[in-house]
């Protein structure tokens, strides 16, 4: 219940800072119905803030809650004190659960984000209840991209350049970015909250020299990995590998690019509200699912 003893109507988001761990959180949750008790969480790619991904949030059934939050250096949330690993990251996450009165959630990660939700859902388990991995890798030891992507990826100037971003997008995002750079420049720079060069920087290094190769066997959450079939930053055999290692996983490939939950947020929406809720969805066809086998 909201302040006022109102209750939050389903689809109303609500955007607040949470302090976790001596770090404050730019967090935005999006009431659902209440009889549903387990929220999606939502963790952001690289260098942008939580607003990348409305586009997909506002194709979700609203009846399903979803929390998104800025990494520390990014959007709204300020700069650490210093740099972070992945596994200080997760315990902020879980503690920002604990904080909006979540035992668990189910975790969708995207790109970098993806990388955290399995290190979140491989040491976190009891509070992870299904997992979401889209357009990511297994860090360290993954397929790499090409060396003009890396080099591009090194730096932030995509997202401080918009005519850069419009010169790079297809390069480096692949999918339907190669005939429309522009729609990559309005949904990237079209709010302000992006990462400061710092932020960047710890984002970068909080992964380095990590791999979720040798924990992936252990993740026990249903998980669907969903992935593009030209992605230039996240080559397509990344999902496969994932999907091998990973016990119950299933694995969609769609049509499009490194930014696909934003760029074909109607088709892959429905894609992921069936994984989440199989039971409402029983009777929907799985004809769209490629490499989904049954549960």
């Amino acid at each position: 219940m909201q302040p006022g003893g109102r209750n939050p109507v389903p689809g109303e988001e609500r955007v607040q800072h949470v302090r976790v761990g001596g770090q404050q959180l730019r967090v935005s949750v999006r009431h659902g119905h209440h009889e549903r008790r387990v929220p999606l969480l939502v963790i952001n790619g690289i260098g942008v803030s939580l607003e990348l991904l409305q586009p997909f949030v506002d194709t979700l059934d609203p009846s399903l809650s979803v929390i998104r939050f800025d990494p520390p250096g990014v959007g709204g949330s300020p700069l650490p004190l210093g740099p972070y690993r992945f596994s200080g990251l997760c315990r902020q996450i879980a503690a920002m659960l604990s904080h909006l009165g979540h035992e668990r959630a189910d975790v969708l990660g995207i790109s970098w984000g993806g990388a955290v939700a399995q290190h979140f859902a491989a040491f976190h388990p009891k509070r992870c209840h299904r997992l979401v991995l889209v357009s990511t890798a297994t860090g360290a030891l993954m397929v790499p991209a090409g060396p003009g992507v890396l080099m591009r990826m090194m730096t932030p100037k995509r997202y401080t350049d918009p005519a850069y971003l419009e010169r790079s997008a297809p390069v480096l995002y692949g999918g339907s970015a190669r005939t429309d750079p522009r729609q990559v420049r309005t949904h990237l720079h079209g709010h302000r909250h992006l990462a400061s060069p710092r932020g960047y920087l710890y984002q970068l290094t909080a992964g380095l020299g990590w791999t979720s190769v040798p924990f992936l066997p252990l993740v026990r959450q249903p998980t669907l990995i969903i992935s593009g079939d030209d992605d230039p930053i996240i080559p397509l055999a990344n999902a496969h590998l994932m999907h091998r290692l990973i016990p119950d996983s299933r694995l969609h490939i769609f049509s499009g690019g490194h930014l696909g939950l934003v760029t074909e947020a109607a088709q892959l929406a429905p894609v992921v509200e069936r994984f989440l809720n199989p039971a409402r969805h029983a009777g929907s066809r799985p004809s769209r699912f490629r490499h989904w086998p049954a549960a």
